[in-house]
């Protein structure tokens, strides 16, 4: 369903988590996946709507053309796609699982498409006030000119499912013999 790197970082959320909950920010050690940092970044939480970047990998910056540092991940998008990616953002610390932005990153030169993940991390109380995440391109980014970044714009969001969460198969009777 994502890109492979996408669900790359997905499954190393989920062997780290804790007992159907978020990893802590220490049981995530970016030497597991160094080939992928320049594409992953880490955000705090100062209150719901205030999620300010604490590190951003080379490729994230680059694409921005600026440093990230402190400036809230909501700023990054489209004005009307804010509200809904704030309501995800909590609702994924609410109950702790990945979710997946897709979105066009465009500027005057044109557009690329990008997943972005956002996984929610926790310090050992259990407050949730960290996400690991990860921009992978979908497309070549040299279609936007070498020129930063101006906006990203919502597609869709997806949830990338908890730790504890497995599909389980159910079988039904009629008449006492099983169906599917």
């Amino acid at each position: 369903m994502f890109h492979s790197t996408t669900d790359r970082l997905i499954e190393y959320w989920r062997s780290r988590a804790i007992d159907g909950g978020a990893p802590t920010r220490e049981a995530v050690s970016p030497a597991d996946f160094a080939d992928i940092a320049p594409r992953v970044f880490m955000l705090g939480r100062t209150y719901s709507g205030a999620y300010p970047f604490r590190l951003a990998g080379e490729f994230v910056t680059d694409l921005h053309g600026r440093d990230l540092r402190g400036l809230n991940v909501l700023a990054l998008w489209d004005a009307h796609d804010r509200a809904m990616l704030k309501s995800a953002l909590e609702n994924a610390r609410r109950r702790p699982e990945p979710i997946v932005a897709s979105a066009d990153a465009k500027n005057e030169a044109g557009a690329v498409g990008v997943e972005v993940l956002f996984a929610p991390l926790q310090r050992s109380t259990g407050e949730r006030d960290r996400f690991l995440g990860l921009y992978q391109p979908l497309g070549l980014t040299h279609t936007l000119m070498g020129a930063p970044v101006r906006s990203l714009a919502l597609r869709s969001l997806h949830r990338a499912g908890g730790a504890a969460e497995t599909p389980r198969l159910r079988l039904a009777t009629l008449d006492g013999r099983p169906i599917s």
